[in-house]
C-alpha cells in the first residue's frame, strides 16, 4: 500500500552553534496536499525547508521525502524534488526553451516527452510567444513564471514553492493557481511558503511555525476558529490611555498593532456601539470583521506577517552550492 504520507519529520533539530534553528519538530505531510508553511523571519522555516530539500544536515532528529531519507539517501530525494525559491536562478544568457531543455536534460526527462513537456509549461505559464527569446529580455514577472514552469518540468512528487508569486500581478497569480490546484489530482504534493494570505487559503493545512517550534497545524478555517468571534480595530486620541479600558469593555486583552489597538469580541456589531458609549476616551476610527490568517498568526507569534527576503536569499544561496556537489 502507498504511504499516504509523502513528508515526515520526527523530533527534527538544528543547531548553529549555542543558536537552536529549529527545536524538535515534528511534521507530516500527506501525498497530494497542499500544504502551507509560514513563519516569521527566523521562525526556523528556512532551515526546515533546507533539511528537507537536503541541503542542510539536521543536528538531530529524521525526515523523509517521497519514502527516502533525507540524510542517507539525499540524491533519491532530489530527484523526487521540484523547487522554485524566491531568488532569481535562470541563465539569462539563453532563451527560455533552452533553460527548459538544459533542465530537462539534468533531470532525466526522457527525450521522446521533452518537447511536449516544455511547450505544456510554456503555454501554462504564457510563455509559448516568447520561448525562444533569452531570458535577458524578459520583465521580471515574465523570469518569475518561467522559474515556476522550470520547477514543474519533470512532474516532481513534490513541488518546494518559497513564495511562488511574490512580485506578479493579480491575474497573472490567479492563472499560476489556476494550474496549482491541478497538480494534488496528479499525485504532486505542494509544499509552500507564502506571505500572500489570499494564497495561504488555498492550502488543506497550515503549519505556523515560531522560535523553532510548530505552533499549530490545521486547515486554514480550524486556525481561524482559535481567533473566534469578530475582530474590532480602533483608534483614539490616547490610545496608551484606551488599550485598558477597552479590553475591560471586552473582557479581554485589547493590542497595539499597526497604529491603532485590536481586540477579539464575540459580536462585534453588538459590541461597537457599547464601546462607542462607555469609553471615556475619544474613538476617533472603528471598524470589525471576521478574523483572517494574519489574525491567527498574530495571535500564535505576537508578530505580523512578512515577506522573508533574506532567509530566501540564503537558502538559495545554499542550494546552489549544494547541489553544485551531486
Amino acid at each position: 500500500m502507498t504511504n499516504p504520507l509523502v513528508i515526515e519529520a520526527r523530533g527534527l533539530e538544528k543547531r548553529f552553534g549555542s543558536i537552536e534553528a529549529v527545536r524538535g519538530i515534528d511534521l507530516e505531510v500527506r501525498r497530494g496536499e497542499i500544504f502551507g508553511f509560514l513563519g516569521p523571519n527566523g521562525a526556523g522555516k528556512s532551515t526546515t525547508i533546507n533539511i528537507l530539500c537536503t541541503l542542510l544536515r539536521p543536528t538531530a532528529g529524521r525526515a523523509s521525502v517521497a519514502g527516502f531519507d533525507v540524510v542517507t539517501q539525499a540524491n533519491e530525494v532530489r530527484s523526487r524534488l521540484g523547487l522554485v525559491f524566491q531568488d532569481p536562478s535562470l541563465d539569462v544568457q539563453l532563451t527560455a526553451r533552452e533553460n527548459l531543455e538544459f533542465h530537462a536534460v539534468l533531470y532525466r526527462v526522457p527525450s521522446a516527452q521533452r518537447s511536449a513537456r516544455i511547450a505544456e509549461v510554456l503555454e501554462m505559464v504564457q510563455l509559448t510567444d516568447r520561448a525562444d527569446s533569452m531570458v535577458m529580455t524578459y520583465s521580471g514577472g515574465m523570469k518569475r513564471r518561467l522559474e515556476i514552469a522550470r520547477g514543474m518540468l519533470h512532474t516532481p512528487e513534490v513541488l518546494f514553492l518559497d513564495e511562488p508569486t511574490i512580485g506578479l500581478d493579480t491575474q497573472t497569480r490567479r492563472h499560476i493557481w489556476g494550474y496549482l490546484n491541478e497538480l494534488p489530482e496528479r499525485g504532486v504534493t505542494i509544499f509552500m511558503t507564502t506571505h500572500y494570505m489570499e494564497e495561504a487559503e488555498y492550502c488543506d493545512r497550515i503549519a505556523i511555525i515560531d522560535h523553532g517550534r510548530i505552533q499549530a497545524v490545521d486547515t486554514p478555517e480550524k486556525l481561524k476558529s482559535m481567533v473566534g468571534g469578530d475582530v474590532v480595530t480602533l483608534t483614539t486620541a490616547d490610545d496608551e490611555r484606551a488599550a485598558p479600558l477597552v479590553g475591560a469593555i471586552a473582557g479581554s486583552p485589547a493590542t497595539a498593532s499597526d497604529g491603532a489597538l485590536r481586540v477579539e469580541v464575540g459580536d462585534g456589531a453588538a459590541f461597537v456601539p457599547r464601546l462607542v458609549r462607555e469609553l471615556p476616551v475619544e474613538v476617533t476610527s472603528v471598524a470589525f470583521r471576521r478574523p483572517s490568517l494574519d489574525d491567527v498568526f498574530l495571535k500564535l507569534t505576537g508578530r505580523a506577517i512578512r515577506a522573508d527576503e533574506a532567509d530566501a536569499k540564503d537558502m538559495t544561496r545554499m542550494m546552489t552550492r549544494a547541489w553544485g556537489r551531486r
